[in-house]
Formats: C-alpha cells, structure tokens, sequence
C-alpha cells in the first residue's frame, strides 16, 4: 500500500465515521460483495474482424459483465457502461496483453463501482481495422469506421437496458442516470457517442478520403448507407462481387434513446473537437499528460505495430476536451458543486483549473497506462508478434507491455484507480444528481461497547465488545474499498489481528453484529 495515494479518500470516507445512521453510498463502497453475471448478451451486429479469410462482414453477438452490489434493495441504481482497451484489435493481435472486458482494471473498476451502489456493466464491442496498411489514408479510413462501430455498440447498449426498463428492469437500473466510462480505446468509443450527434459532424477535411465511386470527387470514409447510422438503428448494406449485398449494420432496440448523462474517458482522445457543443453531457477526462501514443492536448495519432508505430490521424486529448466542455458550460454541475477535497486540491494544481480534467502523473515517462496490471505468469510465456526471431522468456507480450508501463503491478494499478474513483465519486454525485443512501444498517461503536486497542497500532490489534453484540464477522479493507483481511463464521466478543506485512497507512475495519455494521478507522505504524 502507497499511503499517499490513499490518505485523499479521509475525506469522502468521512461521512460513515461521523456516526451517521446510514452510509452514504456513491462516494465510498458501502457494500461487501458484488454479484456477477457473465456473458450476457445487449445485442449483435456484423463485425470486419474476419473479413481477410472469410470475404465478408459476420454477425457477432455482442455481450458485457454485469456487476450488481450483493444485499442491495434499493431497486434503481445508476448505470455505468464500461468500454476496455485494445487498439480496436483483439487482445494479442493488437500486440498487447489488454484488450478484453474482463481486463484487470475494468474489473476492478467495475467491481468498486458495485460496492459503491451502481450497477456496472463491462462491454465488449465490434473490432477490426488495418493498422499496418500501406497509407495513412487507408488507416485513417479503417480506423474511422473501427470507432463507428464501437459508438454503435454503445448506443445498442444504452437502449437494450432502456428496453430492458420496460421488461421489468431486471437489472435494477435507474435510466435517468447513465454513465459511458472508457478506458483506453475505450475512451475513443465514449467521447465520440457523447459528442457525435448527426452523420455529418464526421463529414470534416481529415475523414474525406480518396474517390472511390468513381464520380471524380473525394468521398466520406464512412459512409452512412454503408455503415449505417450513427445510433445503431439502420441497416448498412454493400453489394459485393457475386450481385448480393453485404451488411455492415442491423438494428438494435429501435425506439429507444440513445442518451447517456455522464462521459467518462480514463486515456483515449476525441476524433474532433469540432463534434462538442452544448448539447453533450458533462465529462470527466483522466489522462496521462506524457503518454507516447495518445495525445493530452493535440497530436498524431501513434499506433504500435509490428513494424513500429504508425501515424494515423490527429486527435485532440483530454485537455483539450475539457477546457471546450467547460467553455460551452457543459460542466456546470461540476464547478457549481464547489468540490474541494484533499485529491481535488492536489488535481487543481496540475489541471490548468479545469473542471474535470484529472491529469494522472505517471512515474515513469513511458507510462501510458499506469492503471492496467496483467498476468506475469502467463504473459511472460506467451509469444509475440513484436519480438521477431526472440522467443519468451527473453522477449514476450509480457516484455513488450513494460514498454508503456516499465513497472507494473497490481498495486500500483490498483493505487491509481484509487485516485480515479476519488475524483470521479463526488463529480457523478453532483452531475447525476445522487443522494441516496444504503440499505445498510450502521450502528455506532457505542452501541456495542467497541474497543481497539491500540490504535495507532505497530503490530498486533486487539478488538472487544460487550459480551450481549458479538462480532459476527470482521473484515479489513484498504481506503478504495478492497479487502485485504477477513474472519467469518465468528461469534466472538474478543477478537485480534495481526498486521502482518500491512504496510503503514490508514484503514477500515468493518464489523458485522445482527444488529448492523460498524466501520471503524484504524492506523498501523512503523
């Protein structure tokens, strides 16, 4: 545990230390567990991912995990859908060791979310495009029409829970509180859904390419009859070599919104900023200032290959986007909430002012994505396509990822994603206006005589209550919400830890009784 990146949460736990009869949940995990369902289908549409061997677009059903808070009975919950890296490649193809819905960050991601009250949904989306084609034009091209696909797939996944909505809400949603999250490529998917209103805002200089039908004039490279409509909702159909016709796009949940209240992008960039006006919803842009391969204020584009990184377009990054959200007054809810906790004074000193800009500084300059962490076990054993003629150990996809993220670990990913859900909590507090508390029954320390002692503690803790409230569970958690320790199947009145290899810092300990929980800040020493 790194105490500094923890010690900013004191301040949004302070709410269920300061003997409150419930728990505000939505700034700080309220809940122990969360409840999982895999695999479950929002929609299916046709991908180009296998176009090179099988010679035309194939149908694929589109799926996403699905994180509940376990206990809950709060029957409408704010949605959040989370859309991974990858390069819009699948994982190992795209040279990287991320690139799937069940990536270490989005799980943790999605699983904090959970415990904190949402219901959080990890999607995963079309892919395929031509990063080592000949031409920039050509990548461009491929890559326009990559993330096309990918908004279309978050819209579908916007209206299937929409649909859902009317079937009963299976899911617990509230639809009036929906959040796009993007981490990496993903980031590309959700800044473009919450900015892209009409075909024609991609009707701008840099997505124009060649003359393909032949009438002499440069033409689109997306093309609407082709691709289909910016939501989603129509058919794209092609006529192919042999008089048919291919299709590109099917609808999905036709007559229902595609609207979302809140965009979240942890890396990735806006193709345009041209596409943001005042319409949008509010945004909150996490980036690393220094990442090599996308920009934070404007730059090229840079793609990894086989071949080295490739140009592809110019894009502007989180910076940029904010301080236009900002302008257009899009993040009014934000700056009127007056946010001024520890995490945020330190983040307003590195973000030019801007509301909703978190800038994360990595500690290595080859950072691009200091949250991800990854298997080493496997990984370092995998070969890849990045290393030529050297076989793993020596070089692996495990070797090739310490290129952007030299030291990787899940604590020090985990030590982001602390700051991450810091800053995000009370903004989509404020943005989605979210002011409801838990189900959970908080009794005080009085009420069950707690005693711990000694605390600040440099070793062991003792923990005791009155003989009538025994502890029926115990657990320890570090200040983002994970559990680190646990003792269940207890009754006891008398109860130690001992720290172990905890290393110094702040913590909560939560107590189960029958008649609720106590959660009790605890210190250890050196």
């Amino acid at each position: 545990m790194n105490f500094k990146y923890f010690t900013p949460f004191l301040a949004l736990l302070l709410l269920v230390f300061a003997g409150r009869v419930n728990a505000q949940r939505y700034l700080a995990p309220v809940f122990e567990s969360v409840n999982v369902a895999k695999d479950a289908p929002y929609g299916a549409n046709y991908t180009v991912q296998y176009y090179s061997t099988v010679g035309k677009p194939v149908l694929q059903p589109l799926t996403m995990d699905i994180y509940a808070p376990s206990g809950d009975t709060i029957t409408e919950r704010p949605l959040v859908l989370i859309f991974h890296t990858g390069n819009f490649l699948p994982q190992g193809l795209n040279g990287g060791v991320t690139g799937v819905k069940s990536d270490s960050s989005d799980v943790e991601i999605a699983t904090r979310l959970a415990k904190m009250g949402y219901i959080a949904a990890s999607c995963d989306y079309r892919l395929g495009w031509n990063p080592i084609a000949v031409t920039q034009e050509e990548r461009t091209n491929t890559l326009i029409n990559a993330a096309y696909r990918g908004v279309q797939d978050a819209r579908t996944a916007i209206r299937f829970f929409r649909a859902s909505y009317e079937q009963g809400n299976p899911y617990g949603i509230d639809t009036s509180r929906i959040v796009l999250w993007g981490i990496g490529t993903g980031g590309y998917i959700t800044l473009a859904a919450a900015t892209l209103d009409k075909y024609t805002d991609v009707l701008i200089p840099k997505f124009i390419g060649s003359d393909v039908t032949g009438d002499g004039l440069s033409d689109p490279m997306v093309i609407e009859p082709i691709n289909g409509d910016i939501w989603g909702t129509s058919y794209g159909l092609l006529p192919n070599a042999s008089g048919g016709l291919d299709t590109f796009c099917i609808p999905n949940f036709e007559g229902y919104s595609s609207d979302f209240d809140l965009c979240v992008n942890v890396g990735g960039a806006l193709g345009d900023t041209s596409w943001l006006d005042a319409t949008d919803p509010p945004m909150i842009g996490v980036q690393v200032p220094t990442d090599p391969l996308a920009p934070y204020k404007e730059r090229i584009l840079l793609v990894p290959t086989p071949k080295g990184y490739e140009n592809v377009v110019e894009v502007q990054g989180a910076y940029l986007v904010i301080q236009k959200a900002n302008e257009l007054g899009n993040n009014q809810a934000m700056i009127d909430a007056n946010i001024d906790d520890p995490i945020t004074q330190v983040i307003n000193t590195r973000n030019d002012g801007l509301e909703g800009l978190c800038p994360l500084i990595g500690r290595l300059p080859e950072d691009s994505s200091p949250w991800s962490w990854w298997s080493v076990e496997y990984w370092s054993q995998v070969a890849s396509p990045f290393c030529g003629t050297m076989e793993p150990p020596a070089c692996s996809f495990h070797t090739v990822g310490l290129q952007s993220n030299p030291d990787m670990s899940p604590a020090k990913g985990r030590s982001y994603i602390d700051t991450i859900m810091a800053y995000y909590a009370p903004r989509a507090a404020a943005v989605l206006g979210l002011n409801a508390t838990s189900s959970i029954d908080l009794i005080s320390g009085q009420d069950v005589q707690l005693r711990i002692s000694p605390n600040p503690a440099s070793g062991r803790l003792r923990i005791q209550t009155s003989y009538e409230k025994p502890i029926l569970d115990a657990g320890i958690y570090n200040l983002a919400g994970m559990e680190i320790h646990r003792k269940s199947g207890l009754n006891t009145n008398d109860l130690e830890f001992d720290r172990g290899n905890l290393p110094a810092g702040t913590y909560l300990l939560r107590l189960r009784f029958q008649a609720g929980v106590v959660t009790q800040k605890i210190v250890f020493v050196d």
